[in-house]
Formats: structure tokens, sequence, C-alpha cells
């Protein structure tokens, strides 16, 4: 770990709105001030002066315009560009009456230039315009009514009129806060420019999962289409992976296995591009009546998740760390709230400061097996919505198991499809549809492609075209639907030509739709079966696996069903146990483990989660601590550096040294058969001087 001090790489950040407070200071390499009001000056030159990068973040959809809303800005009264549903009520955010989601309206949009143009001014790196968000039940305001005519040259329709209205909206939907998105960052990137300075533009976003799940329509794969965009952070956590989905017939919350699939599709954002991606992790979620032992259990669960994914090295570590380290939240079988409890913030610090060496190249996989693909399009953000159907809001802060509607929040045609593989143990990830028309190695990847277009449409014949030469040069394509998905009849380059666009597919293919057939080195299978099927039962569930495995062995691929999802990054050995029991055997560092305890054998129960250092690997005399270790320094007799932690929390260090040290500067133990000193002391953003002496 010594060689991650350098903060260039920007490998891990935080967001935040409290001012700066010795007790939030992550240490991390960079900070994303949040909100635009009259102390963004005075914070930013705080954090810059505490030692870190300094980026700005804001909403784009929301937040604090009420002079653009009541006329203050321009003489004009704006509440016509509040996303409305159809009672004629705007959609406001969280509790706020008076804080709306905005439809991205020209003069909307130019309102925002003009409020972050003072910004660049500030010396900010990076700007983060975070959330673009259009709800699903939106679409009634009068200048959306506009935007529609304008759009497609015809006069609005209700969204909830039709599938065709529905899915139009959410194109319509998609295009404006595409269009907005890449007027600000263009117009701010040349003004930048202009003052010979260089600003970085980024988007924090929830996963397309999510957002589908959410029923909210954002850019997602069109922002990669923007070119003044450098990146997005993959906004994954407890609030949107405990989502319930259904698997085997069991209505349940499934917060690793949701979360996997989420950054799954999230890297796909950057995936192939010269972007930054960044994966964020929250130790709290927005629920505020949850326990520490709930948060705890559930951030290491979305934290593992995303480290299974080693494509990824960078990360938010966490918004609002004030809310982590200053609120007090309840107890497991309490009613009083009380602050952080001691280990718990050592725990999350180790996990923080242990990120910044996961840009590791030597990646190995617990098993080589087939490497399986689920399609996801923008589009399954379109589709949202069913005639006669129920279609509860959710945002993560109420109860999904009572909420009207919840079988539409399910999204149980993608689970059906993602989760039987995944609780198989195999390599499963969703793929972002899109890329394939303009990234030739979008599937490389990819062993075995499983699509259905019951849940969303394909927006381009160019898909198909792709997807050809993909089996061809000996993909595997199983495609899943039985083409009584009421969208299929929207009116779309496929209507009129062919009953729906699969049949265009398998025409694109060459293929009938008669069991595995071989398409030039590759093979695809249709099965004519309804996806959220396979969430029944296990036994539908394992006919999924079965059409799955033989088109991969056809394919030339073992498979190995299994239990546990594992992968090795350099030192790191981070895994989940998806059922039954698994036993690891080694000699490793517990990094989970707030006293960093030594593990040599150790059996994970269902559900259970490890992230270990192997002491084997390598040689490296720092293996892990609860702070960010600087100035390292060492000769034969004499081991010097400073750790650096927000104050007040309990910081632990682990060391490798060849025996048990004359004297230590601060309180330790010595484990002598690990060859592991452990250090411990008061957290201090300014840095403990810790000198060992050997």
């Amino acid at each position: 770990m010594n060689g991650m001090t350098d903060k260039h790489r920007e490998a891990t950040g935080f967001q935040e709105q409290a001012p700066y407070d010795e007790s939030i200071d992550l240490r991390t390499d960079f900070v994303m001030v949040y909100g635009l009001n009259d102390t963004t000056a005075q914070r930013i030159a705080r954090w810059r002066e505490a030692g870190y990068r300094v980026h700005l973040m804001t909403g784009i959809s929301w937040g604090t315009y009420q002079d653009y809303l009541d006329g203050r800005w321009d003489g004009s009264d704006h509440w016509a560009d509040a996303q409305t549903t159809g009672d004629g009520k705007p959609i406001l955010h969280g509790q706020s009456t008076d804080i709306p989601y905005m439809v991205p309206t020209f003069s909307f949009t130019e309102y925002l230039v003009q409020k972050l143009r003072p910004i660049i001014e500030l010396g900010v790196e990076g700007i983060h315009l975070e959330e673009p968000e259009f709800w699903a039940r939106a679409g009634y305001s009068e200048s959306f009514k506009r935007e529609w005519q304008a759009f497609f040259k015809e006069p609005w329709q209700p969204p909830h009129s039709s599938p065709e209205a529905h899915f139009r909206a959410g194109q319509l939907k998609q295009h404006l806060l595409s269009r907005s998105l890449d007027r600000v960052t263009s117009v701010l990137r040349d003004e930048a420019l202009r003052q010979g300075r260089e600003v970085r533009f980024y988007v924090p976003t929830h996963s397309l999962l999510n957002y589908t799940q959410w029923q909210i329509i954002s850019p997602e794969s069109r922002l990669r289409t923007l070119p003044s965009i450098d990146g997005a952070i993959a906004q994954v956590w407890t609030g949107t992976s405990r989502t319930p989905n259904v698997y085997a017939g069991q209505v349940a919350e499934r917060t690793f296995e949701t979360a996997y699939l989420e950054y799954g599709i999230a890297q796909d954002l950057t995936r192939g591009t010269d972007r930054r991606m960044w994966f964020l992790h929250d130790p709290i979620e927005d629920h505020p009546d949850r326990t520490w032992e709930d948060y705890l259990a559930n951030y290491r669960r979305t934290l593992i998740a995303s480290l299974l994914h080693p494509g990824v090295s960078r990360y938010e570590v966490a918004p609002w760390p004030n809310r982590i380290f200053n609120r007090p939240h309840l107890r497991e079988g309490s009613t009083e709230r009380e602050l952080i409890p001691p280990d718990t913030a050592t725990s999350y610090l180790i996990a923080m400061n242990s990120l910044r060496d996961l840009d590791q190249p030597d990646v190995r996989w617990d098993q080589e097996g087939p490497r399986i693909g689920i399609a996801l399009s923008d589009t399954a953000m379109f589709q949202r919505w069913s005639p006669g159907g129920e279609s509860g809001h959710y945002d993560g802060l109420q109860d999904a198991l009572a909420l009207e509607g919840r079988e539409q929040l399910h999204f149980s045609d993608f689970y059906g499809l993602a989760l039987p593989p995944l609780f198989d143990g195999q390599r499963v990830a969703p793929v972002q549809l899109e890329n394939v028309i303009d990234t030739p190695d979008a599937l490389d990847d990819v062993d075995v492609l499983v699509l259905s277009y019951e849940f969303q449409k394909p927006l381009a014949p160019s898909i198909h075209y792709a997807l050809a030469g993909w089996v061809n040069r000996g993909g595997s394509l199983l495609y899943v639907g039985d083409g009584a998905d009421p969208y299929h009849a929207i009116r779309s380059w496929w209507t009129g030509r062919y009953d729906t666009c699969a049949d265009h597919l398998a025409e694109a293919l060459g293929a009938d739709r008669d069991g595995i057939q071989s398409i030039g080195k590759g093979r695809v299978r249709f099965l004519p079966v309804r996806p959220a099927d396979f969430t029944e039962s296990p036994e539908r569930a394992a006919e999924l696996v079965a059409a799955i495995r033989e088109l991969a062995e056809a394919g030339g691929h073992t498979w190995q069903s299994t239990n546990w999802l594992s992968v090795q990054r350099g030192p790191y050995l981070i895994g989940a146990v998806l059922d039954g029991t698994q036993v690891v055997e080694g000699n490793y560092l517990d990094l989970l483990d707030p006293g960093l305890g030594i593990v040599r054998r150790r059996e994970l129960g269902r559900g259970q989660l490890t992230w270990l250092r192997d002491l084997t690997y390598d040689e490296e005399p720092l293996l892990a601590s609860a702070g960010r270790v600087v100035d390292w320094a060492s000769d034969e007799g004499t081991i010097t550096f400073t750790c650096e932690a927000p104050k007040g929390v309990q910081v632990i260090t682990a060391v490798r040294v060849p025996s048990e040290p004359v004297s230590v500067s601060t309180d330790h133990e010595y484990d002598a058969a690990a060859g592991v000193l452990r250090l411990r002391h008061p957290g201090e953003p300014s840095g403990t001087r810790v000198e060992i002496r050997l």
C-alpha cells in the first residue's frame, strides 16, 4: 500500500454539504463540495486548505432553484417547468414544499448555465451534475406538452393513455435530460477554457437497473455520446439495492445480489472509453430509522458486490460523512439513538483506506466458467407502466412490501433472467444493449448473452446486425420472450413489417425458432417464455439455468454450479456465499474485522461475505490501516510514517515486521505467529507520527 499516497488518480473521494470539520475529514484524494449557496466559496477554500483536490456537486434536476420558479431570475414565473403528474400536482423532492423536479426546458437549462458559471472562477477541478431524473409518472406540465409538439411534430398525448404514448414520453424525457446536460457542460467547458482553466464534468447517476425499477427516466447510455462528459459515479447503495425482488417464488430484499447487478450495468457507462467511473458506497443510506447494525451489514453487502467487479478501482467512499460520524441512529433492541459505535467507525475507515489499493492488474477468478450477459436497454425505463396496472411511487423511503403496485416495482422480467444464473454461482453481468452499436468490443467479455424484448425494445435495427456479427464470431445468444408485451405494437422501425422486433432479430441472424441453431461460429436459441415466469419457483429458475448452460456447453465452456462468488485482486480475496457454506483457508488479514484479525480457516454461511488480504502474496510491510499512511520511510532498524484519520475515531494499522520491535511510539500489540504488528491511536487529520524501532 506504500504507493497509495498519490492523489492525482483520484481513487477515492466523498461528497459533503457541511462545512469542513476534523471529524469528517476522511483523508481521501478529493472532496465534492455539495450545493450552491453563499457559503460555497468558503467551503471550497477550506477543504482545499486541508489538502484535498476539490470538486463541486449539485443536482441538475432539482435544487434550491426558487429564484427561477418564482420569477426573481427573469421576471417570469416558471412553475410550469415543474415535473407534473396526471392530477396536475408538481413532483417534489423528498419532504420539500418548494423544490420540484424540473422539466429541463431551454430556459431552465440557461438558468443552470448562469447559476454554475461563477463556480469556474473558484478553481474546482471537477463539476458533478448529479441525478438527471424525470419520473415516469410525470409528463403533464405545459412545458412538457410544448416539448412533445416540437419533438414529435404532433399534439401531446397523456403518457398513460396507451403503451405507445408512455414509451414516447420516456424517449422525450431522456432526450430533454441529455440535451440539457450537453448544453450546460459544453458552455461551461468553453467558458473555463476561455479563462485558461480546465474543468472536468461528471454525472453521478443511479444505475439503469435501479432507475428502471424505481420508474425514473435518465440519460444513462446517452452519457457516452455527450462530448463534454468525462465520466460518472455509479450511485449504488443500500437504499437502491435493498429494493425487494422475487426469486424462486419468494419476495425479499437481496441487497448483495441486487447491488452486484447494479454495479455490473453501471460500469458500461464508461467501459471501453477513457472516461472515469467511481463506484459509490454509503455507510448509512437515506432511511433515517434503520439501526447501526443494519447500516453496517448492508453497507458490506454493497461494498463486496462492488469489489467483485475488478474493472473499476475508483470509489466514492461516502456521501455525507457528517451524517455518518456526527448524527445519532438507533441500535438493535434499543429506542435510544446514539452516535456511531467506535468499532463501526473503525471498520468503515479500514474499508475506505483499503479501497485506494484496488487498482491491481493481477485478477484471478475462483472459477473461469462462462461469462453470462443479461441485455438491458435504456428503453426498459420507457416501459414501466401497463394499461390497468398499478404504478406505485417508490424512492427507497417507503415500506416496499406494503406498496401499492409492488408487483410492478419488482421488475420480475429482468430479475427472472438475471437471478437464476447468479444464484447458480455464475459470473453474470447486465450489458448495456445500446453499446453494441458503436463499441465493437462491447460483448468481448460475454460468452452467453440473454436477451428479451418483453420489457424493453431495440431502438435501432443496427443492434441486431451487431448481435448477428457477434454470434457469427462465436457468441451464444438466448432470446427469451413470448411476444405478449403490448409495447410490441408501438409505432417504431419494426412495426408494419414485423409482428415483433424479435422477428427482425431472427431475420438478421438467419435463424428460425427451433432449438439450438449454429450460426457461423456461434449459436442461438429462441425460448418462447415470459421472462417473469422464471421467478415463480425453484423449478422454473432451474429451467432457465439449464437453457443457458446448454448454450454455454455447446460453445465449449465448462459449467460448474457453485454457491460462492469470489475473485482475487492482487493480494485481496473478495467473496460472497450465495447459499450453503464455504470454507476459506490460508494466511489472511481480515479487512472486515475492526481488529484486523488473522484468518487461517473460516467457514462462511449463507449470505456471509469476506474481504481478506493474503499475507503470503507479497512482502509489502504496510498491510492495512483505518487511516491514510503518508511519509513512509524505513531502513534496517526503523520504520516511520504519519497516519491521518478523522478526529476522534479509533485508528488501527497493521504492519508486517520480522521480529518484535524494541520500541513503538503508539499503543501496540505484536502477533509473533503472523509477524504482524498492530498499532492503535486516536485519529488526527493532521496526522499521528509513528516510529517503530526493530
